[in-house]
């Protein structure tokens, strides 16, 4: 997906719509160099936003760690 000219990941989102969300949430946790711990709770809230709820499954967490290179 392509927003404003930014390339925005596959997190294993249903859509491109959540893509998107988790992107931005990545792009904070590197700006912001927020915890894990920290990351997992904003896609735990953004899980609980309706159309959002796989937020937290497996393929996302695991696609976002990775990407933000934590150890």
């Amino acid at each position: 997906m392509s927003t404003n000219n930014v390339v925005v990941p596959e997190y294993g989102m249903f859509t491109e719509e959540g893509d998107y969300e988790v992107y931005r949430i990545v792009d904070l946790a590197k700006r912001a160099r927020l915890t894990w711990h920290q990351v997992s709770g904003l896609l735990t809230q953004l899980s609980n936003t309706e159309g959002f709820e796989e937020a937290t499954d497996t393929v996302v967490k695991e696609r976002v760690w990775e990407e933000l290179k934590y150890e």
